[in-house]
């Protein structure tokens, strides 16, 4: 336990309160990633195709996965603790949203899936997806707010943050249509 800069101990009451800020942030994030899941399935549901796998998709999943984070920012800001703080919150949004992805996938899309699926899509695909989000959670920030606000022109100063992502996992979709073929 931390002392304060006299010396003191913080108490029980500080301490409590601290850690449910962190359990409040693990599950906004544990439960952004669970609902950026169903934007995937509702998309690739109700609009599959081309566009969708290769632009569209990737770019209602990067900003979905983070959805608790966000609603976390705005509601109770002091749960995260600074930008890398976010990221990492955002990160593990995109590790949860992954491994329920990768669940599908393998029992209901692929269900006569390869050993090599298994492995890229535990391997490759969560790491894209956690990278991924780590990325956005440095663009949920004040100026994420005032954007949305209007305050200044939209995603000023954090569209990389938003569309790195974004390309990155195009590309990736790319590359394992291309080569994923042999896999299945």
């Amino acid at each position: 336990m931390a002392l304060r800069a006299d010396g003191s101990s913080p108490g029980i009451k500080a301490v409590w309160s601290r850690s449910k800020l962190h359990v409040l942030a693990v599950l906004a994030a544990v439960g952004g990633g669970i609902l950026g899941v169903f934007g995937a399935i509702f998309q690739e549901i109700f609009y599959g195709s081309i566009f969708v796998a290769f632009i569209a998709g990737p770019m209602i999943e990067e900003v979905m996965k983070p959805t608790g984070v966000y609603l976390l920012f705005v509601l109770k800001r002091d749960a995260c603790k600074g930008r890398v703080h976010t990221a990492l919150l955002a990160a593990l949004g995109g590790l949860t949203f992954a491994l329920v992805e990768n669940l599908f996938y393998l029992m209901v899309y692929f269900p006569e899936h390869s050993h090599a699926v298994v492995v890229v899509r535990y391997t490759w695909a969560l790491g894209l997806h956690t990278v991924a989000s780590f990325i956005v959670g440095f663009g949920i920030n004040e100026n994420l707010i005032r954007s949305i606000k209007g305050d200044i022109p939209f995603l000023k100063g954090n569209w990389r943050f938003f569309v790195i992502p974004m390309v990155l996992h195009s590309v990736f979709n790319v590359a394992m249509v291309v080569i994923g073929k042999r896999w299945v």
